[in-house]
Parts: C-alpha cells; sequence; structure tokens
C-alpha cells in the first residue's frame, strides 16, 4: 500500500475543519491582487472542498475548480459546495498540469502527500498568467511526536513487516528557505516562513482523532481488511499519544508547524 494512496473519511477529515482551515486563511491573507477579472483559480488538493469554498468567496467573479484523488472527498465537496462557478474534477497531482493559463493556482495540506512535489513546480508555474501566483501551504510537523511515535511503532518488530513504506518521512516537506530558492530560480518573486500554531483540542483523546483524518489514513488503510490489527495499532499509538500530549486544565495543546510559500510570476 503506497502512502500517498489512502482511503479518505470526509467526515473524519472535517470534525477539526476550523484548527484546519486557520492556516490556509492565513495564506489568504497573503496572496495579491490577481491579473484578470474574472480569474481563472485552480484548487489543488481540494479534499472536501471548504477551502475551495473559501476562493470563490474571497473572488466572487472567478471560476474556481478543486482538483483531488479521492472520490470520497470529491463526493463530499460536490454535495457541500454545489456553486455555477465552483466545481470538483479528479486529478492525480503527480502528473497534473494546468490546461489552461490559471491566475491563481493555490494548495492547502496537500502537497506533502506528492512525492517530489517540488519538480512539479516549473510545470505548474508555466500555467500561469503573467502575475499570476503559485502559493501553498504544508505541514511541517513531521518531526513532532505526533509522528515520529507513529513511524517507531509501524517499524518496530510487530509492524514492519505490514507496514514498511506506508508512512511518510521527513523529506516529504522540504525546507522554507529550499522552496524560497526553487521558486525564485523558476523566476518568480517569492516568500517563503513558517508557523508554528498551537491548536487547543477538546474531547478525549483529540490528537489522536485528528491524526485519524489525515497522517494515521495510510496505517488505517493498510490494516483495512484487519479489523483487529487496525485495533491493536490504534491502541498502542493512543497510549504513546496521551504521554506525549498531555491534557491540561483547559484541553490538550497540540503544537503544529506550517510551511507557506508564496510566488508571483513576473510579467
Amino acid at each position: 500500500m503506497s502512502a500517498t494512496t489512502p482511503v479518505w473519511d470526509p467526515a473524519q477529515y472535517l470534525r477539526h475543519a476550523g484548527h484546519r482551515t486557520r492556516p490556509f486563511t492565513d495564506l489568504l491573507a497573503r496572496l495579491p491582487r490577481l491579473p484578470r477579472d474574472p480569474a481563472r483559480i485552480a484548487d489543488l488538493g481540494c479534499g472536501a472542498g471548504n477551502g475551495t469554498a473559501l476562493l470563490a468567496a474571497r473572488w466572487p467573479t472567478a471560476r474556481v475548480t478543486g482538483y483531488d484523488n479521492s472520490p470520497e472527498m470529491l463526493d463530499r465537496a460536490r454535495a457541500d459546495h454545489p456553486a455555477d462557478r465552483l466545481d470538483f474534477t479528479h486529478a492525480d497531482l503527480r502528473a497534473w498540469a494546468p490546461g489552461e493559463p490559471y491566475d491563481l493556482i493555490v494548495s492547502n495540506a496537500t502537497l506533502h502527500w506528492v512525492p517530489g512535489h517540488a519538480d512539479r513546480f516549473g510545470k505548474w508555474i508555466e500555467g500561469l498568467t503573467p502575475g499570476g501566483t503559485f502559493a501553498f501551504q504544508v505541514p511541517g510537523n513531521f518531526d513532532a511526536p505526533s509522528h515520529t511515535l507513529m513511524r517507531d511503532l509501524a517499524a518496530s518488530p510487530r509492524w514492519r513487516s505490514r507496514l514498511t513504506g506506508v508512512l511518510r518521512h521527513e523529506e516529504a516537506v522540504l525546507r522554507p528557505q529550499t522552496y524560497l530558492e526553487r521558486l525564485t530560480a523558476l523566476g518568480c518573486a517569492a516568500d517563503a516562513w513558517e508557523t508554528t500554531y498551537v491548536h487547543l483540542l477538546a474531547g478525549p483523546d483529540p490528537v489522536l482523532d485528528w491524526v485519524a483524518g489525515t497522517a494515521l489514513r495510510p496505517v488505517l488503510t493498510a490494516l483495512d481488511g484487519d479489523p483487529e490489527a487496525r485495533e491493536a495499532f490504534v491502541a498502542d499509538y493512543r497510549t504513546a499519544l496521551r504521554a506525549a500530549y498531555p491534557a491540561g486544565p483547559h484541553g490538550t495543546p497540540f503544537p503544529f508547524r506550517r510551511v507557506f510559500a508564496v510566488a508571483v510570476k513576473e510579467t
């Protein structure tokens, strides 16, 4: 089972939609004026479409397409966000290239699922109109306990034969400086930065509940045909997470680093 092809659960993903959307709204706040009105916008890895709807609200005259490779997510997006200027289409970002000029190509918490994603930047920027923008944010927390504990457990003697190669590692995301260098080398005026959010999560085992919608999906998919094994892995992982992220009097603090980049194509 490849780490790039998990089966997604839109309802589980959206359980923390408020916290997950905040980095995207912060990214949108840094985007410049688009070169055309009405604009043409692509949302790469649109998921359940909640971020795509924010793009349509920000640019009310634009035509916005969300692209994703998950049938479950696309079905949810189409059901939740029907609109004349908003559509959702299946695409594999490892091969997707603009078929028409775009004024904005944006991606929210997706590119870490695309091996070698920075090598795709040139093709995507070629598809921008002059003065158009390519922007994205990705999780930068692969060295956090939420991820290292999962990888350590998957590599343990009990699980390695079933889970080797399923999870992503630190190289799934580059440093902000590296993204800046890659984007400026492509002839863009670029900005890159990082932010660590400290989400205060409520409820029992909230960090487990969070990762069950994202980082844990490859494991859950790989063990899908064996409910007993799935529960055994989750039980051990839950115990480790409780120690790493103890609950406080007002909830469970969950630090989460994000990496951002905005690149404007030369005119």
